[in-house]
């Protein structure tokens, strides 16, 4: 893992970021749903969980692309990482808490699946923030909502206007015409990343949910 610094003087882009820093500061969010049937049905007949092959298929694609690997470092300079890694929640019924825990993402589902396993056999248990200790800030964020459906999801970030690390949110799937839909959110930085960005990546991860599924048949 690697972080790339911009030389903000020659990014093409960096008109724009200097105008959603500092003139506009802001983030938007970007609400959807995800057709899971073929996917859902692969996890249940391999006898895999969900959540890991789902998740998997958006680290992936994350991964893919510059726009939302991008971080600001101790120094305040602006870049980008090789490879970030998804850090999620681990919720505890008991007292309805949650542990924070991330994963290292590798392209290979089994490798992936066999280190979420692990990590969430040893740190899902602790109730801290995070309970397995960062080892690097190259992590984005993915949060689950399993208990209800949503049409809209937005996080109020008033001291975050310089975090540029994208952070994702899925809710309780529901059925539709005899398929199976997952709402999800896409929250963004407007300085580095538009509405463009996030179709891109987006109509990529339905792309790439019905390929993988179909790929195990």
């Amino acid at each position: 893992m690697a972080f790339h610094k911009i030389d903000l003087h020659e990014w093409d882009r960096a008109e724009e970021f200097f105008h959603f820093t500092e003139a506009a500061p802001c983030s938007f969010s970007f609400c959807t749903d995800l057709e899971m049937t073929a996917l859902y049905r692969r996890a249940k007949e391999g006898g895999i969980k969900f959540f890991p092959l789902f998740l998997h298929c958006l680290s992936a694609e994350v991964n893919a692309r510059r726009e939302f690997r991008m971080h600001e470092n101790g120094a305040g300079e602006l870049g980008w990482f090789d490879t970030v890694n998804p850090c999620y929640t681990v919720f505890h019924e008991e007292d309805h808490r949650f542990s924070d825990v991330w994963t290292e993402f590798d392209g290979d589902f089994s490798v992936f699946y066999a280190r979420y396993l692990r990590d969430t056999e040893k740190y899902g248990g602790p109730k801290r923030k995070p309970a397995k200790p960062y080892q690097d800030e190259n992590l984005f964020n993915v949060s689950c909502i399993p208990w209800a459906r949503f049409t809209g999801f937005s996080l109020d970030l008033p001291k975050s206007t310089r975090f540029f690390s994208p952070i994702f949110t899925i809710g309780k799937f529901y059925e539709r015409d005899g398929n199976l839909y997952l709402p999800f959110s896409a929250q963004v930085h407007h300085a580095v990343c538009d509405g463009w960005h996030v179709a891109a990546l987006v109509n990529a991860l339905q792309d790439r949910m019905r390929a993988v599924a179909l790929s195990a048949k």
